[in-house]
């Protein structure tokens, strides 16, 4: 998307935005999509962005009960309810970590209270500071708020955009009951082989939200993505099973998400952040003149910016972030009782928060807010972390290894808070951006929705824990202090799989076993990557995350590819030279209509999995009641590829007139073919 735009609401206008049914309804919303959120995060390992089912269901909600709501009243709704599901997925992956070491017996309701009221604060003020940066001038495209802004508009001004992006939700939400409520067929299809002493993979989650990502980014960054994860999964995974040996999985596939997990996702974690250090210092002089421009006071005859410019004065919000760390501060002291410990720690928050905070909020710009890698950059965190505590609390203070550990985890949870927030704020602030919201007013909906979020999070983990018990090492942890008749199961313990890895870093952190060279070589490879002039984040973050997920997304991304390429072709008739300003507009009306049908499909399968995560917490098993049987693995391709042709069918529809979609897509893959052919030739002598 291109930084120069059109607002939906112009800045000459100022229509209702923060009202107190606004503000009543995103909390009530807020408190559902934050508890459905931190379920499914400790179940399933991953969240689901919340800010589009939140649009949808404040339209619902606000629609159904006044008939004078504006676009920016939805759009500041949806802001409150997404950042408490933000702000629960980087404390889950924290915050459980305390029981998984043995740290903690329960959930501690202050100290959740404190991590996430104080990680989600910093969070939303530092990228209060960058909003300009990244999403006026970097103009990223930030996929999840994109495809908000869609579902937003086709609600307010209902006609044919609203019938197609309701046509597009239903069958999102279809495909989401299939798979993920009534468990048809398999989420993900995946096989590995034998081959010449190590092994090959192939894999593909099946989610149509993935897909409509990958459209709305475009071929560009979903396939640097997919490189990464080809990288990972295709390159290093293999090299490492021939040179170390496979470990005795399950099956073949098991073994490759052993060696991912316990060795090549470090080597993603040290490409991510050589990638961070360098996109921030490449960016250093237009990060210093925005922020000169926002503390310079405009001078009286000067013009005065527009609303849709305006945020909370920058001046008052560097203050807020230092009140912040001095409270950050008080509380470390508070908790390990190290005044030193919690001076040095509370400093290092303010810089390392920020520098994370500005990585989150460029990676969700990059692939949208689910599939932002937060408990990469968490794992980051604690490397830079572990280094400070050893130094400070080992070396300095002679601590026990017991308050190492836990000084660790408080100093990494609130930067882990800080990251998982800064990337929904940004994506909500781009949907803000292009509706037209008044930036201010949106900043000051975020923190309403951050507070209910912290003060929300602490007793849902509670409940969780007591009803079920935090990942199998805590349940067993429980169980050492309990009779036996009173023993939990912990085959029914929930997964919570990045804390279990996070409590295995600091135990191994300070028991001499950590994976430096791991991280060591990702970090090599961003540094070659920056050589070769590409986008380092985006190769990392494929790194990081399972091949599965990049491929949908690359999917995605060749689709609008050849659904933009075949609007040139039937335009000007050829695919050679530049295309005409006719073609270029046709091709913009067809990427406006994929985009839409894209938000409906993640809608659709976004609101599915905060519904199936409130009934699982219900503990209602949709296939155990129905005697649901899954398909294999190519039944469930099939399935997934009449989604798939359902998605080309809608998305296509704007194409012009005059040609098979068959052919056309027939003309434009020789067309790639032949291009990519001279790409590789030696250019000719003269």
């Amino acid at each position: 998307m291109s930084a120069a735009h059109s607002p939906y609401i112009p800045a000459s206008e100022s229509p209702k935005e923060l009202t107190w049914r606004v503000v009543i309804v995103g909390v009530l919303l807020g408190i559902l999509m934050t508890a459905a959120n931190a379920y499914l995060g400790l179940y399933a390992g991953m969240t689901v962005s919340a800010s589009i089912p939140a649009a949808v269901m404040s339209m619902i909600i606000l629609r159904g009960l006044f008939n004078d709501v504006s676009i920016l009243e939805n759009n500041a709704v949806q802001t409150m309810a997404s950042a408490g599901e933000s702000l629960a997925a980087g404390v889950i992956f924290t915050v459980p970590a305390m029981l998984v070491i043995g740290l903690w017996d329960g959930i501690q309701w202050f100290d959740t209270l404190m991590i996430a009221l104080l990680g989600g604060l910093l969070g939303t003020m530092f990228t209060i500071a960058l909003r300009r940066l990244f999403i006026v001038e970097e103009a990223l495209p930030y996929p999840e708020g994109v495809a908000c802004r869609e579902v937003l508009v086709a609600g307010e001004e209902g006609g044919e955009g609203a019938l197609a992006i309701l046509y597009a939700l239903g069958i999102g939400a279809i495909y989401g009951l299939m798979v993920k409520g009534f468990e048809v067929t398999h989420h993900t299809v995946e096989s590995a082989v034998g081959f010449l002493g190590t092994r090959l993979y192939a894999g593909m989650d099946l989610s149509v939200a993935l897909l409509s990502v990958g459209y709305i980014v475009g071929i560009r960054i979903a396939s640097f993505i997919f490189l990464g994860g080809v990288i990972g999964f295709g390159i290093l995974v293999p090299m490492y099973g021939l040179i170390h040996g496979w470990p005795n999985s399950t099956t073949l596939v098991d073994g490759f998400y052993d060696i991912w997990a316990e060795q090549i996702r470090y080597v993603g974690v040290g490409a991510m952040v050589v990638g961070g250090v360098y996109t921030l210092w490449s960016m250093r002089k237009t990060i210093i003149t925005g922020l000169s421009k926002a503390l310079i006071k405009t001078e009286d005859g000067d013009e005065q910016p527009l609303r849709t410019e305006i945020d909370l004065p920058l001046d008052k919000v560097i203050m807020f972030c230092g009140f912040l760390v001095l409270m950050t501060f008080l509380y470390y002291w508070y908790a390990t009782g190290s005044l030193v410990l919690a001076l040095a720690g509370a400093l290092f928050l303010g810089v390392v928060a920020f520098f994370f905070a500005a990585v989150a909020g460029y990676i969700a710009g990059v692939v949208g807010s689910s599939n932002s890698p937060v408990s990469g950059m968490t794992i980051a965190t604690l490397l830079f972390t572990v280094a400070l505590v050893w130094v400070v609390g080992d070396f300095f203070l002679g601590l026990g290894t017991e308050d190492l550990m836990l000084a660790t985890l408080l100093i990494a949870a609130v930067v882990a808070s800080s990251a998982a927030i800064a990337g929904d704020v940004m994506q909500d602030l781009k949907t803000g951006h292009m509706v037209g919201a008044t930036p201010w007013r949106q900043q000051i909906a975020e923190i309403i929705g951050v507070v209910t979020g912290a003060i929300v999070i602490g007793p849902t983990l509670a409940l969780l824990h007591n009803a079920f018990q935090i990942s199998k090492t805590a349940c067993a942890n429980t169980n050492l202090g309990l009779p036996t008749a009173e023993q939990y199961d912990c085959s029914n313990a929930l997964f919570a799989p990045q804390a279990e890895l996070i409590g295995a870093i600091i135990q191994g952190a300070f028991g001499g076993d950590l994976n430096l060279q791991m991280v060591t070589l990702g970090a090599l490879i961003a540094i070659v990557l920056i050589y070769l002039r590409m986008p380092v984040m985006s190769v990392a973050i494929g790194i990081y995350l399972p091949l599965g997920l990049s491929v949908p997304i690359m999917l995605g991304g060749i689709i609008s590819f050849f659904a933009l390429r075949t609007a040139h072709f039937r335009v000007d008739g050829t695919l050679s030279g530049k295309p005409s300003k006719k073609a270029e507009a046709a091709a913009k009306e067809v990427e406006n209509r994929g985009v839409l049908i894209g938000a409906g499909f993640i809608a659709g399968e976004s609101i599915l999995g905060v519904f199936i995560a409130v009934l699982i917490v219900l503990n209602i098993r949709l296939p155990e009641i129905f005697g649901i049987v899954t398909l294999n693995n190519l039944l469930s391709l099939v399935f997934f590829g009449w989604f798939v042709a359902v998605f080309i069918w809608l998305a296509t529809r704007a194409l012009p007139k005059g040609g098979n979609l068959l052919t056309d897509a027939v003309v434009v893959a020789t067309d790639v073919l032949v291009r990519f052919r001279a790409a590789l030739l030696p250019p000719k002598q003269v």
